[in-house]
């Protein structure tokens, strides 16, 4: 009975944990699925009738339909751009040793503990003298000196895991440092490859601040709609809940398909 207790407690600390990561997300759908005269009731009402009004309204009559196409432009080229730089970087960091190397590690890796917020106004100030304040471009660059790091910092790691014996025996075969790198190091770094991916896309696709800032009207991201509701006296608390479940349902798909790499790559190395 003793030896039980353990177990006991565990399953119910496990549940008390899913209650509270789910409980945010099932009352955001169920707000979203409410009228605004129901969900300004008190006591909650648990049990009332559905409406898609609120993403009807939100989809075609707000915009937020292209504020999601927006975000998924700016956060597929920001992840894209950021593992064709980023590789080859965490390679030639990881295979080879050249002088300043710490210091350009060290660089990188202070590059994304900035906050946003200190970078806000003179990035404003820059794309308003360039002309591209309204641009996907401007954006796609912004979050690409922040996710850059990241794909760096763990795509490194995984080359580092890699025998060099590999390269040694390639090299004797004739084959190039990109041969190399390309079929035999690449392939067995994908796990570290497809996380970096992943946080890049949910980094980029959950951005509010320069999302807010930057853009006017037509490189405006979800997040940024979403606030943009929250205007006036009268919060559609409707609205905002379903244009935050849209926003929520891309990054749960990508994660779900990438799953298994997602496990593999921050397990790695764990075991020896």
């Amino acid at each position: 009975m003793l030896a039980q207790r353990p177990g006991l407690i565990q399953i119910g600390l496990i549940l008390v944990i899913i209650l509270i990561c789910v409980f945010p997300f099932y009352w955001m759908v169920t707000t979203s699925l409410k009228t605004q005269v129901v969900a300004l009731e008190a006591p909650p009402a648990w049990i009332f009738e559905p409406t898609l009004d609120n993403y009807r309204e939100a989809l075609f009559e707000d915009g937020v339909w292209e504020t999601l196409i927006n975000s998924l432009i700016i956060s597929v080229s920001t992840t894209l751009l950021a593992l064709v730089l980023g590789v080859p970087a965490a390679f030639a960091l990881a295979r080879f040793e050249f002088r300043g190397k710490k210091d350009l590690w060290f660089w990188f890796i202070t590059n994304r503990m900035v906050s946003p917020i200190v970078l806000a106004l003179p990035f404003f100030l820059i794309a308003r003298q360039l002309d591209l304040l309204d641009r996907h471009i401007t954006l796609i660059l912004i979050y690409l000196t922040f996710n850059l790091p990241i794909v760096i910092w763990i795509v490194t790691d995984q080359f580092r895991g890699i025998p060099y014996d590999l390269d040694e025996a390639a090299r004797m075969e004739g084959a190039s440092q990109f041969t190399i790198m390309r079929k035999i190091c690449l392939p067995l770094a994908m796990p570290g490859v497809a996380v970096s991916a992943i946080f890049s896309f949910i980094f980029s696709w959950n951005e509010l601040m320069f999302g807010l800032v930057l853009p006017r009207n037509d490189a405006k991201p979800a997040p940024a709609m979403a606030v943009s509701f929250m205007e006036g006296y009268n919060l559609p608390y409707g609205k905002i809940m379903a244009t935050s479940t849209l926003i929520v349902i891309p990054v749960l798909i990508f994660a779900l398909i990438a799953s298994k790499q997602l496990v593999r790559g921050l397990t790695m190395g764990a075991v020896k």
